[in-house]
């Protein structure tokens, strides 16, 4: 099969197409024809040589990629027959291999692709729609919001802006440059304003006729996420999932005593509950995107140009969930 390899950790242009083997499945696995494999940021830092949330970095040379979907052509011993040729989708966890036309993974992991989904938008809903499943646990959006999202043409920010319209809430969605701020309005926000001109809090707050917000949902951090909070009135709440105007590798999040609270990892698998709260959350993801309630915008590369797409989204050249289609 082809697939992405990272031989040396660096620049984007260390990923390199080549061919390698079929991967087999084991007991209780299933390999997947992948149609679509999620890009993640955390890619892009591991790719250089960060950690992330791995207890080490990957070993070389590797397929990167967790998230894929596409339909099961493979069964393992003990897998049910059932799965032969179904679509499907899955979060690899902390394996890789997804970069790639066939991919493996435990039968667990699967998720049967709802009708009316295509397998990108599938991927966007396993990995970028569990992760806002997680966010809006702790939102409390309702008609009496007003609810500020930074980088709001990304795919995490296009559904949150979903979410919380549908909610009820009023929605202000920042992004840089017109193009990604004219996304952010046709995704049905509110206000969408541009984070690059220097006076756009001060445009939020006219257009806001001086209602104060009531949440800022931050997955920016930086001098984006400052004047954010500056737009909260009493009793407002900093929700912060990311950071990523200060990098994954060693940035941190901007914080305001009595307002922030981080919302990832366990705190988040804790409110999710269940057995397997991750799963919980991507469950409840692909029911909202079936059921029309969400729609992830995606944009998709060849996977034979994924340092492309590695670039693109190091740049903020993206918009949506990143996807490559072998």
């Amino acid at each position: 099969m082809r697939a992405i390899r990272l031989h040396a950790f660096g620049p984007a242009g260390n990923l390199r197409h080549e061919e390698v083997a079929d991967p087999v499945p084991g007991p209780g696995q299933v390999r997947i024809a992948v149609a679509a494999a999620g890009v993640h940021l955390l890619d892009t830092a591991l790719r250089a040589g960060a950690r992330g949330p791995l207890p080490e970095p990957p070993r070389l040379p590797t397929v990167p990629g967790r998230e894929v979907a596409g339909v099961v052509e493979s069964l393992g011993e003990g897998v049910a027959a059932l799965w032969l040729g179904r679509r499907v989708v899955a979060h690899l966890g902390l394996a890789s291999g997804g970069y790639a036309e066939l991919a493996v993974t435990d039968v667990d992991r699967v998720h049967e692709i709802p009708a009316g989904l295509d397998p990108a938008q599938a991927v966007a809903m396993i990995g970028t729609g569990r992760t806002v499943m997680g966010i809006v646990q702790f939102a409390e959006l309702g008609p009496d919001s007003v609810a500020v999202i930074p980088a709001a043409a990304g795919g995490v920010g296009t559904l949150l802006v979903q979410y919380a319209k549908n909610a009820g809430a009023v929605v202000v969605g920042l992004a840089g440059g017109p193009g990604k701020v004219a996304r952010v309005r046709a995704n049905g926000a509110d206000v969408a304003a541009d984070y690059t001109e220097p006076d756009w809090p001060d445009q939020v707050r006219a257009r806001l006729g001086g209602r104060p917000a009531t949440v800022v949902l931050d997955g920016v951090g930086g001098e984006v996420a400052r004047h954010a909070t500056g737009l909260l009135g009493p009793g407002g709440r900093h929700l912060v999932f990311g950071w990523s105007s200060q990098g994954v590798r060693d940035g941190a999040p901007h914080l305001v005593d009595g307002l922030s609270e981080q919302v990832l990892g366990p705190v988040m698998m804790r409110r999710a509950g269940g057995p397997d709260p991750l799963r919980t959350l991507e469950l409840r993801a692909l029911a909202e995107a079936a059921a029309g309630r969400l729609s992830p915008a995606v944009q998709r590369f060849p996977l034979a140009d994924a340092a492309a797409a590695h670039r693109a989204l190091e740049t903020r050249a993206t918009t949506g969930k990143v996807v490559l289609e072998p």
